[in-house]
């Protein structure tokens, strides 16, 4: 089945396009005295090419956003638009399309395959994206060119979690959303990582969104989003991004 997504466009100088538009975003788990409700209304702007945080304590509601975001599970009410498209109320086969083509994910475990070599893991998604990037060169931009014929038990944390945002972004999405991605990493190894996400967001002008619980990776961001009880609690923006290694740990 072909379903006919919106057509990315190119990031500008100062462009200010949103991808996503949210509007009274609200999920609930569960029915009767067993209902929770995971997002309370949210509404929210996501913009081409912008490093965004979201910063809260855990059950805030920064999970299921992301995983409405990203396609992985519909909101029980409210509206969420990724450009003109409608994923509040998209089919399972456009959900499926729209994470295959638009959506680059990277959780906190790595999920490679112990069998694939690096080259090989990110080949996976080339094959099946609609204009991937070399495997080569996505693993070159998170500096993994030499380890290319590696398994990842032959490689670190760190390096396994740089080939998991080379498989990301070998489709070119326009989307990344990162859950907790140094959150299985010390804090050297975990700098590295985000700067390799800094690095794609820059030269790839890929709308990054990172779900932490860390407040010292605020710095690095365009904009800080607080959670709190399923909702915006209040957002920050800064008035320019600090780069990874800078930050305080």
């Amino acid at each position: 089945m072909v379903v006919n997504l919106p057509v990315s466009s190119t990031v500008g100088a100062g462009a200010r396009n949103p991808i996503f538009e949210v509007r009274g975003l609200t999920k609930i788990y569960g029915m009767g005295d067993a209902e929770v409700q995971a997002l309370a209304g949210v509404d929210l702007d996501l913009f081409e090419g912008e490093l965004v945080v979201l910063l809260g304590p855990s059950g805030s509601g920064k999970t299921t956003l992301l995983n409405n975001l990203g396609g992985l599970d519909v909101p029980t009410a409210g509206q969420l638009r990724y450009r003109d498209f409608d994923l509040s109320d998209a089919s399972e086969a456009e959900l499926t399309q729209y994470r295959r083509d638009r959506v680059g994910f990277i959780f906190q475990f790595y999920n490679l395959i112990p069998s694939l070599t690096a080259l090989e893991n990110v080949g996976l998604i080339t094959e099946i994206a609609r204009d991937p990037m070399p495997p080569e060169t996505a693993l070159e931009m998170v500096n993994l060119g030499a380890r290319l014929d590696h398994f990842p038990a032959q490689l670190s944390g760190g390096e396994q979690q740089r080939v998991a945002i080379a498989r990301a972004i070998a489709k070119r999405p326009e989307v990344l959303l990162c859950d907790e991605p140094t959150g299985a990493l010390d804090v050297r190894t975990g700098i590295v990582v985000l700067e390799a996400i800094q690095r794609v967001n820059r030269e790839l002008g890929t709308l990054t969104v990172i779900i932490t619980h860390n407040a010292i990776m605020a710095d690095m961001a365009d904009r800080v989003i607080h959670f709190s009880d399923g909702r915006v609690h209040h957002i920050h923006e800064n008035p320019e991004r600090a780069p990874a290694s800078s930050l305080k740990w």
